[in-house]
């Protein structure tokens, strides 16, 4: 009887280790068809995007596009495709929300890693990460029928659809992640720093300021950094909000026009397929995608740049 248990168990054991060898077989091989897929449709993505920019440019000048200050591709009579309107209107409304995220962003995070007790922390940090999970589309009607009501109280010559009041509210939908990504940087910071300059006498604020976040500024930047790439490639706020007025202006009280908007504008069916403004959206959407690469390079670059390990 003590046999045949003792072989009972030698036979489980060998089921297990033989279904255990299945799975490192098959799980390796499963992931790597995952990476696969994920860069063949990387790949394809920026295919498209080419095929049909080089399509573009076969019909308008690639000299108008990038030295022409008018974006008015719906002009039956001599249109122009200067991309610099678009550009300006999406850097406007980038620079508002950087201007309201990054104070707020980064005050809720040196709040919540130098301040803040467990029970708070555990609170306020996924009440703050709830705001990165609002559909954009809420965003922009909360942005048109609170935010911009409220703004012409102060400004009563603001128009309806205008700059300032999405980039106030692509501001806030970026909070989040300035917040949370700046916090798990500060809170990586070693306690024993911190010890360190309170017993030279430094107060709390001291080092938060003048250690802590110095400590962690490469995590701090890369958050700044992904943020900004975040409100760039903003849809819905700045469609439903901001107008569909292509203008080359610094004016946040203008209508304006970014690049996604006009994208979305377009994509709506102001044009016909095989057109030539059917076309400037692939264009439009390759200077989007290289703001895009360039701003994911430069985060990549600061991280490492500025790293400190402890």
């Amino acid at each position: 009887m003590q046999g045949s248990i003792r072989q009972m168990i030698k036979d489980k054991k060998e089921k297990q280790q033989s279904r255990s060898k299945i799975v490192e077989k098959i799980v390796p091989g499963i992931l790597l068809i995952c990476a696969i897929i994920s860069v063949l449709t990387t790949l394809g993505i920026v295919f498209t995007l080419i095929v049909e920019t080089i399509t573009f440019f076969s019909q308008v000048s690639v000299i108008e596009y990038f030295t022409s200050k008018d974006w008015y591709p719906f002009f039956e009579s001599d249109p122009d495709y200067g991309i610099w309107p678009l550009i300006s209107g999406t850097l406007l409304i980038t620079g508002i929300a950087m201007l309201v995220a990054v104070p707020f962003g980064l005050g809720a995070a040196i709040y919540l890693s130098e301040y803040a007790t467990d029970r708070v922390r555990r609170i306020i940090k996924p009440i703050l990460e709830v705001l990165a999970g609002i559909p954009t589309i809420v965003y922009g009607f909360f942005a048109l029928t609170f935010v911009t009501p409220v703004l012409q109280n102060v400004i009563p010559s603001l128009p309806v659809f205008n700059a300032l009041s999405p980039g106030i509210v692509v501001g806030i939908m970026i909070i989040p992640m300035i917040a949370s990504l700046s916090e798990d940087a500060m809170s990586s910071v070693p306690n024993a720093i911190r010890e360190g300059a309170l017993g030279l006498g430094a107060t709390r604020f001291e080092v938060a300021v003048k250690v802590v976040l110095p400590a962690a500024l490469s995590g701090i930047i890369a958050s700044v950094v992904l943020a900004i790439s975040r409100a760039i490639g903003e849809t819905m706020i700045v469609t439903v909000a901001g107008g569909a007025t292509p203008k080359l202006t610094l004016d946040v009280t203008e209508s304006i026009q970014t690049m996604t908007s006009y994208i979305v504008q377009v994509s709506l069916g102001d044009a016909g397929f095989g057109t030539t403004i059917y076309y400037s959206i692939y264009a439009v959407g390759m200077t989007l995608f290289l703001f895009t690469l360039i701003m994911n390079l430069v985060a990549q670059y600061i991280s490492r740049r500025f790293r400190e390990e402890y």
